[in-house]
């Protein structure tokens, strides 16, 4: 049974025990066994492990992993120091520079967010190299739904930021009279100008931060490079 190695185990630990669960992993076997598969199948639950869930402040919920080689490490939009930044990357950068006139760093390494308390989730954690979605209705959105109400059940007010129709769908599940729930079009080239840019996100979710007497999140992801 996986091991998170945190808060998480107790939290939504007994998920892998389901009957859903179950098939989920049988699917994964053969997957990674017979097909190229992102993530490493040991950081499928590298978000969970990155952010406790006593510390979550902010949720950023994707759709899958990056499906190009060397990209996915578990954690959704971000890739390890030496990555290449990809196309919605990019653009959630460009977003934050126009919100807060930092600058577009140099690596798409989130570990800094993370560790601020921004859990970066994706509703399905796997996928098939070079087909976004192909892991898509095998059990993964069942298992992000719970890591969703469990949040959701925590008296700490958090933010959560849903990108694109797939995020957008967990949104219901979102008590709005604690949690601040924003919603806009996924951030790739094919749908940041339908309302990604220009969304607010990042300054909307600090504000709410600090308005309920919690630190701010420094979106300004440092450059690795001198």
């Amino acid at each position: 049974m996986p091991k998170i190695g945190n808060d998480w185990d107790a939290v939504i630990g007994g998920e892998f025990k389901k009957s859903y669960y179950t098939a989920l992993r049988g699917f994964l076997k053969e997957e990674y066994a017979n097909q190229t598969v992102y993530p490493d199948m040991y950081n499928l639950f590298a978000a969970l492990k990155a952010t406790p869930y006593e510390k979550v402040k902010v949720v950023i919920l994707g759709q899958d992993p990056y499906h190009g080689p060397g990209q996915a490490h578990g954690m959704c939009f971000s890739v390890l120091p030496g990555v290449p930044a990809p196309p919605s990357l990019v653009n959630i950068y460009k977003e934050i520079e126009s919100e807060t006139g930092g600058f577009v760093p140099d690596n798409g390494y989130l570990m800094p967010w993370a560790e601020q308390g921004v859990l970066l989730l994706n509703t399905v954690l796997s996928v098939r190299e070079g087909q976004p979605n192909s892991h898509k209705g095998k059990g993964w959105e069942e298992f992000t739904d719970a890591v969703i109400d469990a949040l959701d059940k925590r008296e700490k007010p958090m933010v959560f930021l849903l990108w694109g129709a797939n995020a957008r769908q967990k949104a219901a599940r979102v008590n709005r009279e604690r949690h601040l729930c924003l919603s806009a079009p996924h951030p790739s080239p094919l749908s940041a100008y339908n309302g990604f840019f220009g969304c607010g996100h990042f300054e909307k979710a600090n504000e709410f931060l600090i308005e309920t007497v919690q630190s701010p999140i420094d979106w300004q992801i440092p450059n690795i490079n001198p």
